[in-house]
Parts: structure tokens; C-alpha cells; sequence
């Protein structure tokens, strides 16, 4: 049961036709054995979810009401707050924080019955796309260990892909989990801004984070929703709308499905075989009955540019609290020194290039005299997008394109943190407007007698994840013999 879907996996629970202990046991057991190839987690809580997989066999057995996902052994990205373990945020300043709370998103997945099986490692504190900014070392690609499995939810990704979990959660604030799920294989949904609580969550850009399910189908994401979405009185950037019930529809196709696909986003900058996936699904759709349409959204290639400097600006007031006095790592002081040398050393000590760099970036675009040329436009920019994709949806109810512009490349190919940066050229939008967009398998392609995942994504409207998984699930079902040609390479 290891590479069955979640869904798959809670209904053999309840039903007695699996063990949720053996299930669980497996996925652990895989995890000691694989982690020291591809890092994905930076720790496992073997005793703790032991316990309650019985305690859920002990339900079951006695016939008891089982909540829906009782049993099913999930992980958290290690940006998001849990009692159990650590919440390092993958980062020396955080290296030994421990968090006296369950962020909301886990908090609701526990009541649903999930068991929290480890917390995964992550690009530090979210700023990275490719996995290689860890503080505890790069995480590997299951499908070929020499490339990277994206980021910034790399972990997460990398563990679902090779059965090390039934499904994760991630954080996604420009791609991180869209980007991921692409070049790993599996699904990755970015909700509506506003549909899943932030609370718990380590703040990166605080207008454009949102939480959200990594899973081996689009039911299973569809399904994690439902138990983690709703207002939150803690989160006052909740949406005042009830838990989505997405599961009870995903099957049902979309009638009169009317697919966009953005003229910038089947580019010669892609890789070939991507735009062959995008042109296949598109057949894939036509054949279904649904109507291909071309949208323009001529903003895509400023969304970059417009993302590093709202991103930046909000990781750098975010951060500003991780000073070594509050909590965080404190350096050393020598005699004489003063307290600006303490903070200083500090934060230099406690945050990687990366990080480093982003906040020098945002503190830069808020300084006097800057503010209005950098931070003041981008968000006026902000706008100008989120217009472009409300007149994209009158005239579509999804747009499909590339998750990423290439399949998983090799650890140090994008060294130049502008090509890095590219990567998301697809997903940063997504954020910036507040919609929700889906990353889903869509083949392979095939390099150094390797295969490697190529990913689509769809996008729609704000709160329209039914119509969004629903399409994703007709494609999902389209695309099922071309997606079962390969399995990853480094799997339980």
C-alpha cells in the first residue's frame, strides 16, 4: 500500500483491509533507509505515530466512527509550526526551536485522524527553488539523486514521490509547492490566498504565503483541502467562507470546460519536450469536449521582477524579529564588542546566502527614497496582473500551461541566483493575484537514461479550487497510461 494514494490507503484502514501501524511502519522504515540518499526529512517521530496508527487499528477494529483521514501517515514542511519535533524553518538561526503549538493546517489535519509521520527539510526559510539551500544539505530528486527536486517545499515533495508518506504539506509563496511537484511527479495544490490559515506558519512574504497539499493524486489533494480549509479566528487573512467539499466532486467533469492557454506561456525559452506537455494535454482536453482558447496575459514575464521586490520587502520585516536576543542563534561576543556586533554576527551567522541576500534586497527596495520606485510600483504592478487574469477568466474557466520551464536540472546548474530565479516564471503570478493554481503529472522526459518529470499547471479563479480539481481530474484520468511508464528511481 506504500505507492497507493491516500484515499486508497484511508479506505483500506477503515475497512481493516490494511493496518495503519503496518502502513505506517513502512513508510518509517523506508524513511531510515532512504533519508541518508535524499534528505527529505529532517526528522521522523517513530514511537509517536506508531501509537496513534494503533490507537486508529483499535478504532477501526471496535467499529467506531473514523474520521477522514484516520491513520494516513502525512508530513509537515519544517516552516510549519508543530508541538512534535523541531520547526527549523531548515536554518541554523531556528536550529533548535521548538514550537509550543500545532499550526492551524496541522492542527486540523490531526483532527481529521492524519498522523504526523516527520517534518521534511525545505530550501531555508522558503526562499529557493531547487532544494540546495538547506542548512542540513541539499535534498535529492528521487528520480534521478544528481538533480535537484525544486523548492522550496523539496522535502515534502521528494518523500511523497518515494513513498516515504502518504501525502505532505508545503508552503507556496511564489511556486514553492507547484514548483516541486513538477519535477518530482506527484500533485501539488496552491489554494486561494485566504483559503487555508497562515497560522503557525513561518511568515516569508506574508501577502503572498499560503499552505497547501503535496499528494500522488488530485482526489488526495482535493481531499486535504476539505480537512484543512475554513476561517480561522487566528488568521485574520482567512476567508470568511466555510471548509471547501471538494472530494464529493472531483470526479465530476467539468460540462462545457473552456481551457485558456496563455500565449507567453508555450515560449522557445521552455524546453521542448515541456511544450510538448502542454500541447498534450490541451489534445488530451479537446478529445474530452472541451474548447481550447487563446488567453493573453502579457504581464507574465514581469511578474518575476515584480515578485522580487514584494517578496523581498516582506521577508525583510518578517525576519527582522530573528536578531539572536528574543530566540534564534546568538553569536559569541567578545570583550569590548557592542550590541549592534551582537545582532550583526548574529543574523550573519544564523542565515544562509540566500536568505541573507533576499533580506538586503527588501530592505533596500523600503529605504527613504526608494520605497516609491520599487515597493510602491510592484504593488501597483500587483494590481495591473490581477486585472490581466480577471479578464483572462471571462473568457476561460482555467488556463493551462507550464509548471516550470524545464524538467529537475542538475545541483549547481542555476548558480547564477537570476537564472534561479526564473524557474517560477509560471507560478509567481499565481501568488501575486491570490488564485489558486495545480500542478499535475504530464510524463516524462528522458535524460542520461533517466526519466524525469515533466509537470503542467492550471490555474483558476479565486475560490474556484472545485472547477480547478475537477479539470485537473479529467486530465489526471487523460493522462493516466503516459504518467505509469516510470517510477522514481530511489523509492520505498
Amino acid at each position: 500500500m506504500q505507492h497507493a494514494d491516500l484515499t486508497a490507503l484511508r479506505d483500506a484502514i477503515a475497512t481493516g483491509a490494511a493496518s495503519a501501524e503496518a502502513a505506517c511502519a513502512a513508510m518509517l522504515d523506508a524513511a531510515d533507509r532512504l533519508n541518508p540518499v535524499l534528505n527529505a526529512y529532517h526528522e521522523t517521530f517513530r514511537d509517536h505515530a506508531l501509537a496513534e496508527a494503533r490507537a486508529v487499528d483499535a478504532d477501526a477494529r471496535a467499529g467506531r466512527p473514523l474520521p477522514p483521514l484516520a491513520g494516513v501517515p502525512v508530513a509537515v514542511k519544517d516552516n510549519i509550526a508543530t508541538v512534535l519535533g523541531h520547526t527549523t524553518c531548515s536554518s541554523r538561526m531556528l536550529g533548535n526551536y521548538r514550537s509550543p503549538f500545532d499550526a492551524s493546517a496541522v492542527e486540523r489535519l490531526r483532527s481529521a485522524g492524519a498522523v504526523t509521520i516527520g517534518k521534511t527539510n525545505l530550501d531555508e526559510f522558503a526562499m529557493g527553488s531547487s532544494g540546495e539551500h538547506c542548512h542540513w544539505g541539499p535534498v535529492r530528486n528521487p528520480w534521478d539523486t544528481a538533480r535537484v527536486p525544486g523548492g522550496s517545499s523539496a522535502g515534502s515533495a521528494a518523500a511523497v514521490a518515494a513513498g516515504l508518506c502518504a501525502a505532505a504539506i508545503g508552503s507556496d509563496t511564489g511556486g514553492s509547492i507547484r514548483q516541486p511537484a513538477s519535477l518530482c511527479g506527484i500533485v501539488g495544490l496552491k489554494p486561494t490566498y485566504g483559503r487555508v490559515s497562515r497560522w503557525g506558519l513561518v511568515a516569508f512574504g506574508s501577502s503572498l504565503d499560503q499552505v497547501g497539499p503535496m499528494t500522488r493524486s488530485v482526489r488526495d489533494a482535493a481531499l486535504m483541502l476539505d480537512c484543512m480549509s475554513g476561517l480561522d479566528a487566528r488568521d485574520s487573512t482567512t476567508a470568511d467562507r466555510p471548509a471547501t467539499a471538494l472530494a464529493a466532486t472531483v470526479e465530476r467533469p467539468v460540462e462545457g470546460l473552456r481551457v485558456g492557454i496563455p500565449r507567453q506561456y508555450v515560449s522557445g525559452a521552455n524546453d521542448p519536450e515541456v511544450n510538448a506537455a502542454v500541447q498534450a494535454a490541451a489534445d488530451a482536453y479537446r478529445a474530452m469536449g472541451a474548447t481550447i482558447v487563446e488567453a493573453d496575459l502579457p504581464l507574465t514575464d514581469v511578474g518575476i521582477s515584480t515578485y522580487y521586490v514584494i517578496a523581498p520587502a516582506e521577508a525583510s520585516s518578517n525576519l527582522a524579529r530573528y536578531d539572536g536576543i528574543r530566540y534564534g542563534h546568538r553569536a559569541q561576543l567578545r570583550p569590548g564588542e557592542d550590541l549592534f556586533t551582537l545582532y550583526a554576527r548574529s543574523r550573519s551567522e544564523g542565515f544562509g546566502p540566500e536568505v541573507q541576500r533576499r533580506i538586503m534586497l527588501g530592505t533596500y527596495m523600503l529605504s527613504s527614497g526608494y520605497y516609491d520606485a520599487f515597493y510602491k510600483r510592484a504593488l501597483q504592478v500587483r494590481r495591473r496582473i490581477k486585472e490581466e487574469f480577471d479578464r483572462a477568466f471571462a473568457e476561460c474557466d482555467v488556463l493551462l500551461g507550464p509548471t516550470a520551464p524545464t524538467p529537475a536540472f542538475g545541483f549547481g546548474a542555476n548558480a547564477d541566483p537570476l537564472a534561479m530565479y526564473l524557474c517560477d516564471v509560471y507560478t509567481v503570478n499565481t501568488n501575486i493575484a491570490g488564485i489558486c493554481g495545480v500542478s499535475l503529472p504530464a510524463g516524462h522526459a528522458v535524460r542520461d537514461g533517466k526519466h524525469l518529470p515533466i509537470g503542467v499547471q492550471l490555474q483558476a479563479n479565486a475560490f474556484e479550487e472545485d472547477r480547478l480539481l475537477r479539470a485537473a481530474r479529467m486530465l489526471e484520468r487523460a493522462f493516466a497510461e503516459r504518467n505509469a511508464k516510470a517510477r522514481p528511481a530511489v523509492s520505498a
